[in-house]
């Protein structure tokens, strides 16, 4: 919270007004540069000279945009649309279950398996890229979008903050299942994960949002337009021979707009599930 001394009240809240609004328009900026230039013609985005909003919009950007022969952007942003709604539930779920394993079952060797897990943190994803995309190739999954999910299931990242949450969740309500003969895994369905909905609902927002954004990996597995995500389809617009402005600023409308919905959806619960994870700054 801004703390300013020596003012009045009034031109407290003035000033405080004046700096929440800066950050607005510095926030809403990129996206009114891009929906402006996708509703102008090329000539127009090309010229010298500024305009704050075209004079004539160029709604035919958009169905150019689906219309196009060479690149299906609907196939694209299906295919983007079931990778994400995938990875999302299946990965976080997989973390909330290796995460409640960590903190609760007392097995040997769970140290070294969490120092195995808060390794694979530190490596670069450029070491792990040829050999992940070697196993995947010879599965057979090349050009389908199993090769694209898959290697994505597994989020360290998320099992550690689940693993944190776990930690800090009462003993004593387990206690109180397990009276009632629960065991490990019935502990975890009745009990923990029905009560880390804050978390599963924040990190599978951001999982969404990763998955959806995601480009290398999809574009080296995806190699068939048949197999293409929504980034893929939209690189396409931007070549070295041509350039389609109005194309991909409204291809970038298009594919942001899922995104834009998804955070303002879950954005409490983004912040909820991770001031409850345990992280201390």
């Amino acid at each position: 919270m801004i703390t300013l001394p020596g003012l009045s009240r009034s031109a407290r809240l003035l000033i405080r007004a004046l700096f929440v609004g800066l950050l607005t328009t510095a926030f809403l900026a990129p996206f009114y540069l891009m929906l402006r230039n996708a509703l102008m013609d090329s000539q127009s985005l090309t010229s010298p000279e500024w305009t704050w909003w075209p004079s004539t919009m160029h709604f035919e950007n958009f169905t150019a945009l689906f219309s196009d022969p060479t690149v299906s952007m609907g196939r694209a942003l299906g295919n983007s649309l079931l990778i994400a709604a995938v990875t999302a539930p299946v990965s976080t779920l997989l973390a909330s279950a290796a995460g409640y394993a960590l903190a609760r079952i007392p097995v040997p060797g769970r140290g070294v398996v969490l120092a195995l897990i808060v390794a694979t943190l530190m490596i670069p994803g450029s070491v792990t890229f040829v050999p992940t995309f070697v196993v995947v190739g010879s599965m057979g999954g090349v050009n389908t979008l199993w090769g694209i999910i898959v290697p994505g299931l597994f989020n360290p990242f998320a099992v550690l903050l689940f693993r944190n949450f776990y930690l800090q969740f009462p003993s004593e309500i387990e206690e109180a299942g397990r009276l009632d003969g629960l065991g490990w895994l019935g502990l975890y369905r009745r009990v923990a994960l029905p009560s880390s909905g804050a978390m599963l609902a924040s990190l599978g927002a951001l999982s969404f949002i990763d998955s959806w954004n995601s480009f290398l990996w999809p574009l080296v597995i995806g190699q068939d337009p048949s197999a293409w995500t929504a980034q893929i389809a939209l690189s396409t617009f931007l070549t070295s021979q041509t350039i389609n402005l109005p194309g991909l600023f409204a291809g970038a409308v298009v594919t942001i707009t899922p995104l834009v919905v998804m955070f303002l959806v879950a954005q409490r619960y983004i912040v909820e599930g991770i001031a409850t994870s345990g992280l201390k700054g």
